[in-house]
């Protein structure tokens, strides 16, 4: 389509690419990836659809694809459809209230943390130190403190903005005035107290698929 009147810009996270939710019957998650990143190319090459990403995500999802041994193709394709860009961290302006609220939020999940862990304490101190049927090395409170780490960490982590990626993601999506495209809930979150667009992962194919069959019955 001539002149791209689209210009879509969309920035992507990790979790867009190792979802199961973008993948087809009895595909893959190097198969996926790869259409994933064909789609992406033919929007770009036909619409003017660029999408972006923060080194930080890139080294991110890169280091999880090679964990599960992806071809170099992905990574060929992932370089050359996906633009890296850092964030203009110091140019990007972010309102009072955001920060106002991530303040409040983390001081309610500090609270919530403590207390997780009193009760483990207190359930701790009330039994004996010896080890599960199950587990011969492992005693009733190794599975207290086991339990208190999960419930801590969903208590702390959970739905909050908790790394650097993700905050790369949402200053570089309000740079460009792009979409942000993931599948965690906490950015998800963000995204709407930073007043981005956002769409969730498992979604973003088949927004690719309608804007070029769009532009195919235009044309």
């Amino acid at each position: 389509m001539d002149g791209y009147p689209l210009k879509q810009r969309f920035v992507l996270d990790t979790s867009l690419f190792i979802t199961e939710e973008i993948r087809e019957d009895d595909e893959d998650l190097e198969a996926a990836v790869l259409r994933l990143l064909e789609l992406i190319a033919e929007a770009k090459l036909s619409l003017g659809v660029s999408c972006y990403m923060p080194p930080s995500i890139r080294e991110e999802l890169t280091t999880m694809l090679e964990d599960r041994g992806v071809d170099d193709e992905v990574y060929s394709k992932l370089n050359t459809w996906v633009i890296a860009k850092h964030p203009d961290r110091y140019g990007v302006q972010m309102p009072a209230e955001v920060v106002y609220e991530f303040v409040d939020e983390m001081s309610t999940r500090v609270d919530r943390g403590l207390r997780v862990a009193e009760e483990a304490v207190r359930e701790a101190g009330t039994i004996d130190e010896e080890p599960l049927d199950e587990h011969e090395y492992k005693t009733d409170v190794d599975e207290v403190v086991s339990e208190l780490r999960d419930k801590y960490r969903r208590a702390l982590r959970q739905g909050i903005l908790d790394s650097r990626e993700d905050f790369d993601l949402l200053v570089l999506a309000a740079e460009l005035d792009a979409g942000v495209v993931t599948e965690d809930q906490g950015i998800i979150g963000w995204a709407e107290s930073f007043g981005l667009r956002y769409l969730r992962g498992s979604d973003f194919p088949t927004l690719l698929e309608e804007y070029l069959h769009a532009s195919e019955r235009i044309e």
